[in-house]
């Protein structure tokens, strides 16, 4: 096996666990609806899904463990996603601050500091800020 083989295969894998995360929030009520599985659609051809891990993500996305990246920009982009996802139903009630606050604990954010990120990142979707504005504002908040 040569050393791209491996790098290849890191790479596949932390993109299962970060679709296999997004999986999570959106089947969290137990459904999967259109908007869900757009957005599931596009993301899993974004990270280079095939349909065959995409059925398997699908049927147990518990299988595949959160690597948080290494880098914050990367953290934040995962973050993203994940708000996107808690926010398909354009609605941030108490359920869907405490599933994307377990997942931004699980991507490596503070337990001191997790409350403010969540509600940041909530406050950004709102207004439907792009990837690079909430990655922007969320380096920049306690400026």
């Amino acid at each position: 096996m040569s050393i791209s083989d491996l790098f290849d295969s890191g790479f596949k894998d932390r993109n299962k666990g970060h679709f296999a995360s997004i999986v999570r929030v959106a089947m969290e009520d137990g459904v999967l609806d259109t908007e869900e599985k757009a957005f599931l659609d596009k993301l899993a051809n974004q990270l280079e899904i095939s349909a065959d891990e995409y059925a398997e993500i699908v049927a147990n996305p518990f299988k595949y463990p959160i690597n948080p990246p290494y880098l914050h920009t990367q953290r934040l982009e995962r973050l993203y996603d994940l708000s996107r996802m808690v926010y398909a139903h354009n609605e941030a009630g108490p359920k869907q601050k405490e599933i994307l606050t377990r997942f931004a604990l699980a991507l490596g954010f503070t337990p001191g500091n997790v409350k403010y990120i969540v509600d940041k990142a909530l406050s950004l979707l709102v207004l439907t800020v792009d990837l690079d504005t909430f990655v922007y504002e969320m380096q920049h908040m306690n400026k």
